[in-house]
């Protein structure tokens, strides 16, 4: 089938050689069953060793992600789609929000009963199993451990949009938040707080690595996007490609993004 995104060998090196930074997805970017791919570990500290700092930003919840920003070689991980920041610092990790404590008290409450709605109304549907590390979402399962057709993830989209919650559709999870903070948002918080630069001024000398829909908005803006091959599973739900995609699926396919991007150094 031939695909809008180039094969990633196609990437120029010119382009690759200009890239200060990686900013990735996590879940079937640089894991695999819900553990971190040993060619995506490799991957991560060799980027690391070459002072290539590497954003992680997730659907996945705080105290999932919390472990992870420690015993990584990242700059931080942001978890629960922009949500919450997590930076390692010596032996703690640095926790900072998007929201503040007024509004993620406010919000609790209304997540828990859309949730409880979703749950009544789309059969089969059911609570991801790190649900009590969330702090800002809801998540359903959809691949993970339990299995909804697309009508069933289509309805769950739909009662969390309706609730007024933002929804997006993971490799996994279909995930629900109030708020305007997003993967994109979530980046150009990133650079400002670690690096104080701004993002919109160097969109093109980083690279973000993906694999599915709740990654378009990512895909789109960033002109070196990168999908790992296992994203053309969503094919049938893609409005918006990456410039690129990977042979490799998962860890491998961040491997080739990694290896390409220090060949060129």
């Amino acid at each position: 089938m031939s695909l809008p995104a180039s094969p990633f060998a196609e990437c120029p090196a010119a382009s690759l050689a200009a890239v200060c930074g990686v900013i990735t997805d996590i879940d079937d970017t640089l894991t695999r069953d819900g553990a971190l791919d040993p060619a995506a570990a490799a991957a991560l500290q060799a980027l690391h060793e070459a002072g290539v700092p590497v954003i992680a930003i997730t659907g996945r919840p705080r105290g999932w992600s919390e472990p992870f920003a420690h015993e990584w070689p990242v700059a931080a991980i942001v978890a629960e789609n922009g949500a919450v920041a997590l930076m390692a610092a010596g032996e703690r990790v640095l926790v900072e929000y998007a929201q503040d404590a007024a509004t993620r008290a406010r919000n609790a409450e209304r997540l828990r009963d859309a949730a409880e709605r979703v749950l009544r109304e789309v059969p089969g549907a059911a609570l991801a199993r790190d649900s009590a590390g969330r702090e800002t979402d809801i998540a359903i399962d959809h691949s993970e451990f339990a299995r909804l057709d697309d009508s069933a993830i289509a309805r769950a989209v739909a009662v969390m949009r309706d609730e007024g919650l933002n929804a997006t559709v993971s490799s996994i999870h279909i995930n629900g938040w109030f708020g305007e903070h997003t993967k994109l948002s979530a980046a150009h918080w990133m650079l400002r707080r670690l690096f104080g630069r701004e993002l919109a001024a160097e969109m093109a000398r980083w690279v973000f690595v993906g694999d599915s829909t709740n990654d378009q908005a990512m895909f789109a803006a960033f002109p070196l996007s990168v999908g790992v091959a296992n994203l053309r599973r969503f094919a049938p739900q893609l409005q918006s490609w990456p410039a690129y995609i990977t042979d490799g699926e998962r860890g491998a396919g961040f491997a080739e993004v990694a290896s390409a991007l220090l060949a060129a150094r």
